[in-house]
Formats: structure tokens, sequence, C-alpha cells
């Protein structure tokens, strides 16, 4: 018999005998009322002693209900009644936060921090695998005032690493609150400001940054980045100097090593992420792993939706994402440009020109918008390139559709998609003859950096938080 059957024929045996009791008592109170009322009601004075009886039972039983309602809760504990070490609370293990415990050393008292006048951080602490641990961590926060708005706990070897959303007073410096962590056991301390973004929990950012990667391969360094936090990631080549695939060299499983982690790229190359300031955490290692494993049973998609554009002169063209199927176009298209123009593009010798379009237009390294005419022909091609933690565009245009705007509409559709995809700044390399480019720059409307070494321009954009156009509708549809 299993413990559920068990359970179930105690709770029938017990509900029985509880019914039969009920029953007797039933007939020992019937039967022993029946006896007062005979004895008493044929007194003389019996009517009115059986009335008077009735109406004091009434009123002590108002008197009953009455003292229940306001005495039967306690008041609410305050800061000073938290349990210490070793009470209910704090044998909660450190990794294990269930909703009471949260609930309880979370919950803001009256002397706790107004929405008016706090600040933001998010927290990583490492915490000793005992009981209390975590008690004594909350504790600590409750004091200083701190709510502890979201809590995840990534559990090690030794040890486990808590993560917490705090809300904490604005005059409270994160010196000050990195010290009173470290005095209530937490080690290896990091904290850093937040935004109202960081709100969303963990489960539902997830999914969202998977629905991105399932939508367009070239979200996936920036699903991993917006996943991991600053990190600096790095998609290497399928092939190696060494001759061997790069993939070969990085197991199926990845390779964590505290602040590196390495995952096999589907596309046949490899993806190096670090993280100098902060060592990732098995539980990190396994969410970039399950993205990474999303897009490659998926495997290659772009969105597919076209924009079309009316030139001054009434010609009209088409905007649209490129991938690795247009490697064609571009060759041709490289075929009628220029020397001069190849040049300025990509800074070196002109016959070398092909073979960095196998990169450029992987969705892997970043973004490419093509432009083509009525007739199918490609013209133009617009790169927005994920380089580590920087994002550089670049620009090429066919000679014979040059100076009509080609180069500012797809500069700044490009800009629009870093912006949205969270980047900080862009950077073009041009050189300094290169007018066309860095008029394009200009007509951007964003501060710009310049900065001139042996005849290369690099032109550096800083993106503010309004985005220098919409999103285009080709992008809004592949959302």
């Amino acid at each position: 018999m299993t413990d559920v059957t068990s359970a179930k024929t105690a709770r029938r045996s017990h509900h029985w005998r509880r019914d039969v009791t009920e029953l007797a008592a039933l007939f020992t109170a019937v039967a022993v009322a029946d006896a007062i009322a005979n004895l008493i009601g044929h007194q003389p004075d019996g009517p009115y002693l059986l009335i008077a009886s009735a109406v004091a039972l009434a009123v002590t039983a108002g008197f009953h209900t009455w003292w229940a309602r306001r005495h039967s809760h306690a008041p609410p504990p305050t800061g000073s009644d938290l349990p210490a070490e070793g009470d209910g609370v704090g044998a909660v293990p450190a990794h294990r936060a269930d909703a009471a415990t949260t609930a309880l050393l979370s919950t803001p008292t009256a002397a706790g921090p107004s929405p008016e006048g706090t600040v933001l951080w998010r927290m990583r602490t490492t915490v000793r695998d005992t009981p209390g641990s975590l008690a004594v961590l909350c504790g600590a926060l409750a004091r200083h005032r701190v709510d502890i708005l979201t809590l995840q706990t990534h559990p090690l070897a030794h040890g486990t690493v808590d993560e917490f959303l705090l809300r904490a007073p604005a005059p409270l410096p994160a010196q000050q609150l990195s010290r009173a962590i470290s005095a209530a056991g937490g080690s290896s301390t990091w904290i850093e400001r937040a935004d109202t973004h960081d709100l969303v929990d963990a489960p539902t950012r997830v999914l969202g940054l998977a629905t991105r990667t399932a939508l367009d391969a070239a979200e996936l360094p920036l699903a991993l980045r917006q996943l991991l936090g600053r990190c600096t990631i790095h998609s290497l080549p399928a092939a190696s100097i060494t001759g061997r695939a790069t993939g070969e060299l990085t197991p199926v499983e990845g390779v964590l090593e505290e602040t590196v982690m390495r995952l096999r790229d589907p596309s046949g190359g490899a993806i190096t992420i670090e993280r100098p300031y902060l060592p990732f955490t098995p539980t990190e290692f396994a969410r970039a792993r399950a993205l990474v494993e999303l897009d490659a049973r998926l495997g290659p998609r772009v969105p597919r939706s076209e924009h079309v554009l009316t030139l001054p002169e009434g010609n009209e063209i088409t905007v649209r994402r490129a991938d690795g199927s247009d490697l064609g176009a571009a060759r041709a298209m490289h075929d009628r440009c220029s020397e001069q123009t190849l040049r300025l593009r990509y800074h070196g010798p002109v016959h070398d020109a092909d073979r960095y379009l196998d990169h450029l237009l992987s969705p892997r390294f970043g973004r490419t918008l093509a432009v083509q005419t009525a007739s199918g022909r490609l013209v133009a091609l617009g790169h927005l390139l994920w380089d580590g933690d920087e994002t550089e565009v670049a620009l090429l245009v066919e000679d014979d559709w040059q100076r009509r705007g080609i180069g500012s509409e797809l500069l700044s559709r490009l800009v629009a998609l870093a912006i949205e995809a969270g980047c900080e700044s862009v950077y073009a390399v041009t050189q300094s003859s290169n007018t066309g480019m860095v008029a394009a720059m200009r007509a951007l409307s964003l501060p710009l950096d310049y900065q001139i070494e042996e005849g290369t321009l690099v032109i550096t954009a800083r993106l503010d938080a309004t985005p220098v156009r919409s999103l285009p509708p080709y992008e809004q549809a592949g959302r």
C-alpha cells in the first residue's frame, strides 16, 4: 500500500468516527434538553426560567462572537520580530527561497523606502550553502531599508550565487551596501545600476529572447548579450589557421571556464563569450546553451519582408534583409563597382573584396540590408556588424547609384536597428577622402567623435534613447 493510499484510508476512517461521535452527542443533547424541559416546565415558574435561560445563552453567544473577532489575530510582526538564525525561516537552506520566506524577508516595513527617492540595483553575491545564510543576508538588507524585488539562485559545487534586484534609498551608496553584504557573509559581491526593464521576471525575459532568436538568426549574439549582461561575444569562423574546423575543437556540450564559455556554432564555427569581471554560473551556461540549441534546430532564417522606396528622380528601389543566398548577386555588384569604390569600402587590395562577402552576409556576424532595383539587380549593401561589445556600420553603393540618397537611407535604417538592439554607439571606418560616408554620418544628427590615424578615419556616433527613425516596416513585420 502506498503512502497516498494509506493517507486516504486514514482520512476516511477519521471522518466515519467523527460522524458517529457527532450523532451521539446530538442525541444526548436532545435527551438532556427534553429531560430539563419536562422537569422545569411543569413547575409554576418553569416557562419564565426557560425564557431567561434562552436570553442568557443568546447574550453569551453574542459576547463570545464580538470578543473572538477583536482578539483572534495577533499584530503583524515588525522588523525586529524576523526569525533569527536557527528559527523556522532561518532553517531554509541558502539555495532555497520559497514564497513564504521571500514574502516575509522582502516585505517593506513602515520604515522601508517609498517609491520616491529610491534607485534600482542589480546585485550578485556568493553565500555559504548552510541553513540561515540567506536569512542573515536578507536581514542585513532590511536594516538598510532595502527592498528585495526579485531573487534568483545559482547553485554551485561550494556555495550558492544569489542574484537580487533591489530597490534601495537613493542616498545609500553602493560601497556601503557592498560592505553590509560582506559583513553578512556574502563574498565576490558585484553591484551595478538597474532600470525598470530589469523588473521583468527571468522566465519571461528568457522566453522573449528565445522568440527573438526564433524569428531571426542574427538575434542570437544579441540575445546572448542581453541574457548574460555586459560581456564580449566573438563568433569564430568555421575554419581556423590550423586547417581544422573550429567547431571540432569545441565539444558539442560546450566548455565553461569561469569567465569564459565556448559553444559550438550551428553554422560550423564557435561562439566565445567572455565576462572578465564576473564568472559565469552553471545556470547561465545552461541557458546560453539552450538558446544556441534552439538556433541550431531552426536552421538558417532571415525575415523576408520588403520595403519599397521611391527615389527623388522617380525610380523605385526595394530595401530588404540579405543573407548568404545573395552571395552571387553581391559578387556581380563588386564586378560593376570601380576600384576606387571598393578601395574606400574594404581598405585593402581590391582583388580580395569577394572573400569578405561570406562573413558579411552571414547573420551570425550581424545584419545586412540589400537594395535592389525593380529589375532585381543588387545595387547597394549596408552592414551592421557585431564587433565584440561594439558595433560597426559599413556601406557599399554601386557607382551608377551613388549621390541619390541610398547610402543615407541605408545608414539611418542600420542605426535604427542598432538602437533597437540596445547598442550604445556605432562606428564607421573609412578614409578622410570619403566625403559621402562623412556626410551620411553627419546627416544622422547624432553626437559624433572623429579619430584619424594615418589617413584612416573612424567616426563614432553615440546613440540616444530616442531612435533616429522608427523601425522599418519589414522589421516590424518580422517581429
